[in-house]
């Protein structure tokens, strides 16, 4: 099983290096002007709890390129579904269904780690200056994985790149920018706030930015997000079983 994982890993990997600098500089672009337009520019005139608003910005810019660039993966899947049939070529290969989604799973989170490690060197370019330790990593890992399993599952599920679309448009999108990922969601309405502890961006920024700053990380965060994640991965699992019936 691990064979026939580490093949469709290899695959997507194959399919980044060919298009890598391009995948790069599009990765640099969108923080880079977070950066320049929300940190660069109100660094120094605002602070939350303290710390200057890129302190507070990086992390959550992290976290939410975890959820997108983990996400993104499904975009790559439906162009396999969809004009190469490269699922079809799966289903008549000898590749078990819970390999051909850990493969999967473990592109996506490499994608987002790669995205994760621009943001970083961006930052410090910009002077931020932050702890990177063990429990800085363990949550960009856990929602990474929460997020690229969710990929799976739901390109499974769409019939077409308009549906795609859709998903991103009413669910990732609202989610990068209510998940905690550039103000404090404890500065907004408390009925509000209930509903954006239930997104697990929302744990997500919470964990890494309390790790950036070198704060105890909640371990009811990463509680949330490993059992999500988990149980987002056997619904992914369901679906490619769907698929192929």
């Amino acid at each position: 099983m691990i064979n026939e994982c580490l093949a469709i890993y290899r695959r997507e990997m194959l399919i980044l290096k060919r298009r890598l600098i391009r995948q790069m500089a599009g990765q640099a672009v969108s923080p880079l002007l977070y950066l320049v337009t929300f940190g660069y520019a109100m660094g120094d005139k605002i602070r939350f709890d303290g710390i200057s608003y890129l302190d507070f910005l990086l992390p959550g810019l992290v976290a939410m390129s975890s959820m997108t660039r983990s996400f993104a993966i499904a975009t790559d899947i439906n162009v396999a579904r969809f004009y190469w049939h490269i699922f079809d070529e799966f289903q008549a290969a000898p590749i078990s269904n819970v390999s051909y989604v850990a493969g999967e799973v473990l592109a996506g989170m490499t994608r987002a780690l790669m995205g994760i490690i621009i943001i970083l060197g961006l930052g410090l370019l910009f002077g931020v200056h932050l702890a990177y330790g063990p429990m800085f990593w363990l949550p960009i890992l856990l929602n990474s994985f929460l997020f690229a399993s969710l990929a799976v599952a739901l390109a499974m599920l769409v019939k077409n790149h308009a549906d795609q679309s859709l998903l991103v448009n009413f669910v990732i999108t609202p989610m990068a920018f209510l998940g905690g990922t550039f103000f404090p969601i404890a500065r907004l309405p408390g009925w509000l706030q209930s509903i954006l502890k239930l997104l697990p961006l929302t744990h997500a920024s919470k964990a890494i930015r309390q790790a950036a700053l070198g704060k105890p990380v909640n371990l009811h965060s990463l509680a949330l997000l490993a059992a999500l994640g988990a149980v987002i991965f056997l619904i992914a699992l369901g679906c490619v079983n769907r698929a192929r019936d």
